[in-house]
């Protein structure tokens, strides 16, 4: 019988950004090897990946790292953060064993982490390669938390030590981190395309044609309230936010009537055959925080972008630094972000020029080719030019 290659994917359950790009890399790679066999080794809800991954998976549901405390969508826990990222990572080792088993179990040929430290221990304790595919790292993350991070000294060593065992990392833009790593290899964007024209996407939800809309995107753990009657008040503005049964995000308004945004049903929206990235598409902004995933599809889409702080993360400053270059973006604070005093932000981002850059956006195409070499009898991934 020949041998089936398998790859488990250990993803960070923190957010819904590390599942949407993977799942991107898994379609991508199913595209080039439709032979490959795949199992994912997540906390992130299953529901993510059952509507978006598009071979045949296995689900192994665990939790792989502890990413960040968040209060809100906006806040950070970091004393709490650090406290269960210790508790975690003091035992890894033991952890990595019991992971082993279940890459055994699963036939394992390759190890792939965004970016969890476990994914890189475990594939050292079975031997197989193991490959990180992020934009930061953990141990980046925790280092800002300073004098919180002394009192587990520890922490970062643990997490440091398990990155080094990695046979390389692809690193995607807006960065940080990955020194750890002993190879670094740059690659474009992954984000998701829209498929469908926004004016069909429009009709299909029941969404005006005459108006620019914004949708109101705050990810898995929402923010609170809103003052939706003076969001909304604008008629020459369209407030978008979805609903979808599976998703706990206490951000969105209930009932109906004055002060309520137009709603898109998100389970009747895939059924229609329409995507998360069809409705950004269509729409002319995002309201939400900066992460990676929402700036990346912004990008591809050429949606702009109106963010508020997210607090105490240090993702949050690189992605400020990179937004204008990518995107049409625009500040609003918290004060103006819960009074719903949004229009004067979102005409100045519509009245801005395009971005100065179009970035290459087809990440997933080049990950999903390096995993690829890794697999079959080529055997470990040669160097290559570029490599550190």
């Amino acid at each position: 019988m020949p041998r089936i290659d398998t790859v488990v994917f250990y993803i960070s359950g923190h957010g819904f950004g590390h599942a949407s790009r993977q799942i991107e890399i898994i379609n991508a790679l199913a595209a080039i090897r439709p032979d490959v066999s795949v199992v994912v080794r997540t906390s992130a809800p299953r529901w993510l990946f059952d509507r978006a991954v598009i071979p045949p998976f296995a689900f192994a549901p665990g939790e792989p790292d502890t990413g960040v405390v968040q209060i809100d969508s906006l806040r950070v826990d970091a004393t709490a953060s650090i406290s269960r990222a210790w508790h975690f990572h003091r035992t890894l080792n033991a952890r990595a064993t019991v992971e082993a088993r279940l890459l055994e179990r699963h036939h394992a040929t390759l190890v792939a982490g965004d970016i969890p430290p476990l994914a890189f221990a475990a594939a050292a304790a079975t031997g197989v390669p193991g490959v990180g595919i992020a934009n930061f790292t953990w141990d980046w993350i925790y280092e800002g938390y300073g004098d919180l991070v002394a009192r587990a000294p520890d922490l970062l060593p643990v997490i440091r030590d398990a990155y080094a065992t990695a046979d390389l990392a692809w690193r995607l833009p807006m960065a940080g981190g990955f020194e750890a790593f002993p190879r670094v290899v740059d690659v474009p964007l992954v984000a998701r395309h829209a498929r469908r024209a926004p004016a069909e996407t429009r009709a299909a939800l029941g969404l005006p044609l005459d108006r620019p809309l914004v949708l109101v995107s705050f990810g898995r753990y929402g923010v609170g309230a809103f003052d939706w009657a003076t969001a909304t008040r604008h008629a020459d503005l369209g407030v978008v936010v979805t609903h979808d049964p599976v998703d706990t995000d206490p951000t969105r308004p209930e009932g109906s009537g004055d002060g309520v945004p137009f709603s898109v049903d998100v389970p009747l929206m895939f059924e229609q055959g329409f995507r998360y990235e069809d409705l950004l598409a269509a729409v002319d902004v995002v309201l939400t925080k900066p992460g990676y995933g929402i700036v990346a599809e912004c990008a591809a889409n050429d949606t702009a972008l109106v963010y508020t702080s997210r607090g105490d993360f240090a993702e949050y400053a690189v992605m400020v630094e990179a937004m204008p270059r990518l995107v049409r973006c625009a500040y609003l604070d918290h004060d103006d972000l819960f009074a719903g005093r949004w229009m004067p932000v979102m005409r100045q981002v519509l009245d801005q020029p395009p971005a100065s850059e179009r970035p290459a956006t087809d990440g997933a195409q080049v990950v999903a080719r390096g995993l690829a070499a890794y697999l079959g009898p080529e055997g470990r991934r040669r160097r290559e030019p570029g490599d550190r």
